[in-house]
């Protein structure tokens, strides 16, 4: 009797007024307002002799919050009508659907600029500038923007426009995107058809130009480009290698690079001696990996000018498939490419091996919209995809603005945690003295932490 004895006398009806289900979700929207992304999507939408209900800007910024709060479907743009008491009207889904339609080619380039300048004044405002990278529980150099480019899977439960078999003998999408390390911010993306090539070199330079062109141009000095082994073609490392000569721009690289004949021949060439410890993430000796360098031991003539090959050597984990070359002296080979010429071999796998952060990230863009396509049009998924980055970058910016001082406890959290504890917190409106009140509940955990990251997001002066 005792277990079920707090549900006595619960009733439930559909009669509260003054509730708001996911508070959290009027801060995400509040700081797209005040880096000046919301005002930036308004100019490009604006049409002329067309004067819609519904500001476009207003709608596409709506949609990234929605989908920053976990939304999945168009239609999910209802939690945020229902906020109507704080955020006022918000477009319904069928405003939304036509919104994105409106979205044409020429105006997808204006938005992608319209982030850069959002961007631009969000990395201005950053408390201890932009943040390093970090390897092997160190810090990289403050100046260095480091980019990870890399593909995932998203099945199609349906036929749309460009859906394709995949590699993986699944059917759907082939998107290639890139996210800036420093910041975790997603920065570009190309939505391409499931039977798109993995190794496309064409699509990458894309990506990465788009990326580039996304970080403030003060920051375009130094950068590290990693990639998995899709990265490794000629035609990639060799645009890799002339961005170098772009004025006052250094381009560094590291770059999967598949086990081939001529490596294995090479690393039968490695004398033991000259295999070195390699380093866990947290900097120590990683048991039983080692790494050497095989640039010596190959023809490199037809690779770019100072193209440097490395390879890792650890044990496998019990009941890992291995090649019959490895089956031969049980070790496990990986190689990568990279044209730093400074730092240890160790390090610098280290450095590479951290590209697989890019994995998590894929994680939580596919828990903000990018694990379905709404649309059987690929020019709208085009639009959601771009959206999902904008939402990215939202979840990013508070990350890096707003969860500071006493709102530092949500600071580690991932966004499916952040959600939990922040985004879908209730709150209940009241007004007075001609001002609305969002009153956060005093038992709510996290409360003071929540108080704390509106503070902060009102405290962002708004760009010029």
């Amino acid at each position: 009797m005792k277990r079920t004895s707090w549900s006595a006398g619960l009733s439930v009806s559909a009669d509260g007024v003054g509730v708001v289900a996911h508070a959290g979700s009027v801060a995400t929207r509040l700081l797209a307002d005040r880096t000046g992304l919301t005002g930036e999507l308004s100019k490009v939408m604006i049409r002329r002799n067309f004067n819609p209900g519904h500001d476009r800007g207003r709608v596409l910024a709506d949609v990234a919050v929605m989908l920053a709060d976990g939304g999945e479907a168009i239609a999910d743009i209802d939690v945020l009508r229902h906020q109507a008491g704080v955020l006022g009207p918000v477009a319904s889904p069928p405003t939304v659907w036509r919104t994105l339609d409106e979205v044409t080619p020429g105006r997808l380039t204006k938005i992608q600029k319209a982030r850069a300048r959002a961007r631009r004044h969000v990395w201005t405002q950053l408390p201890g500038g932009v943040p390093a990278s970090r390897v092997a529980g160190s810090d990289l150099a403050e100046d260095l923007i480091v980019l990870d480019v890399d593909a995932t899977i998203v099945v199609s439960h349906s036929e749309k426009e460009s859906a394709a078999a995949t590699f993986k003998r699944t059917f759907g999408f082939h998107p290639l995107g890139v996210w800036c390390d420093n910041t975790e911010e997603f920065l570009a993306a190309k939505l391409r058809a499931g039977n798109a090539g993995s190794n496309t070199a064409a699509d990458h330079i894309e990506v990465l130009t788009e990326a580039i062109a996304q970080v403030p141009g003060s920051h375009r000095r130094k950068l590290l480009i990693r990639s998995d082994g899709a990265g490794a073609s000629h035609k990639l490392l060799d645009w890799l290698t002339e961005q170098n000569q772009v004025r006052g721009r250094s381009v560094e690289y590291s770059v999967g690079f598949a086990i081939t004949e001529k490596l294995r021949d090479a690393i039968d060439l490695v004398p033991k001696k000259v295999w070195a410890p390699a380093l866990d993430a947290d900097g120590a000796i990683r048991e039983g990996g080692d790494v050497a360098e095989l640039t010596g031991l190959l023809d490199l003539t037809k690779w770019p000018t100072g193209m440097r090959v490395i390879v890792r050597r650890e044990r496998p984990h019990p009941g890992a498939q291995l090649s019959l070359f490895e089956e031969r002296d049980g070790w496990r080979y990986q190689a990568f490419v990279t044209n730093t010429t400074t730092g240890q071999l160790a390090f610098l796998e280290a450095r590479h091996r951290a590209h697989a952060r890019v994995e998590d990230r894929i994680r939580h863009a596919k828990d903000s919209g990018l694990g379905r396509f709404p649309s059987r049009k690929f020019d709208i998924n085009e639009v959601w995809l771009l959206l999902v980055q904008i939402a990215a970058d939202l979840t990013a910016w508070t990350r890096l603005l707003a969860l500071t001082g006493d709102a530092k406890v949500l600071a580690a959290c991932e966004p499916k945690a952040l959600r939990y504890r922040f985004l879908h917190v209730p709150a209940r409106l009241t007004h007075g003295a001609r001002r609305r009140r969002l009153r956060i509940p005093d038992s709510w955990p996290w409360a003071t932490a929540i108080v704390a990251v509106f503070a902060n997001i009102a405290a962002i002066p708004q760009p010029a």
